[in-house]
């Protein structure tokens, strides 16, 4: 398979391990695909006005689903066009399972914990008015993004993200994204079940994320649900920007309280450009 090229216009992949794309799935001998088959999954969807999951096959079973919050038209069709105009303008680097990103924040080794500073200017400027405005609302009161990733799905090079936990380490309780060109679904996924429904097989919940809207994950769903975008969601370009806080370990009082405040300064002075 040829390697990644940056600059290509979409006829390289940076897929690895079991990581898979439309592009790469025509070089590799074996696709590995999920074993959906002969998996049992219970589908659920999330209702944001009662914050349930509602049973998709029509048996009426439903449970209180804490942990997401969604804000539709959080920006405005021209603050959205200048958004992605900006991006527009800077270098999509190649990423796993088809997507493109653009990082703005410190760069990371999460196996041996080590956070490096030197490349980091900053989020980026048009960020500062969106992060005032996310604070207006009182479940992100005082929320201090220190890292901001873009991510460009394009169904023609099959862009997903695997279910997965994001790092609780160096990022903290909230993830804050704002979905944008177009609608797609976040499946929450538990492997283990439910045992208060009786449900010992695999639970998804799809949230449905419309175009322009900001949607935050917490607690119960931040910590112990994994969440995906899968390919048969994506049927336009998608473009994501994702927020993320510090932990505990790094705000004041923890252990790395100095480099915490380090990185927030450098971020928040909205300076950034790709690292």
């Amino acid at each position: 398979m040829m390697a990644p090229d940056a600059s290509d216009g979409g006829n390289s992949c940076a897929c690895k391990g079991i990581r898979r794309c439309l592009i790469c799935e025509e070089f590799k001998e074996k696709v590995q695909f999920e074993a959906s088959e002969s998996k049992v999954v219970h589908h659920f969807l999330y209702n944001p006005e009662t914050r349930l999951a509602v049973c998709k096959d029509g048996e009426g079973t439903s449970f209180p689903f804490p942990g997401v919050f969604l804000w539709e038209n959080f920006i405005s069709e021209e603050e959205e066009k200048e958004l992605i105009s900006s991006m527009d303008q800077d270098v999509w680097n190649l990423s796993q399972s088809g997507r493109r990103k653009q990082d703005f924040g410190p760069k990371v080794n999460f196996k041996k914990r080590k956070v490096r500073v030197a490349d980091f200017s900053g989020l980026p400027a048009l960020s500062r008015k969106l992060v005032l405005r996310m604070q207006e609302e009182p479940s992100l009161a005082g929320f201090q993004p220190v890292e901001q990733c873009n991510l460009d799905y394009d169904p023609q090079r099959g862009s997903a993200i695997d279910p997965h936990l994001d790092d609780s380490w160096l990022w903290g309780e909230r993830l804050v994204t704002i979905n944008m060109l177009s609608d797609t679904v976040l499946t929450m996924s538990l492997e283990q079940g439910l045992s208060e429904l009786r449900l010992a097989e695999e639970v998804h919940v799809a949230v449905r994320l419309p175009r322009r809207c900001l949607v935050v994950v917490y607690g119960e769903a931040r910590h112990q649900w994994k969440h995906a975008i899968h390919r048969e969601d994506v049927h336009e370009r998608r473009v994501c920007s994702t927020y993320r806080e510090l932990s505990e370990e790094f705000r004041p009082g923890g252990q790395q309280a100095e480099l915490g405040t380090k990185l927030l300064n450098i971020a928040l002075s909205f300076k950034g450009t790709p690292v």
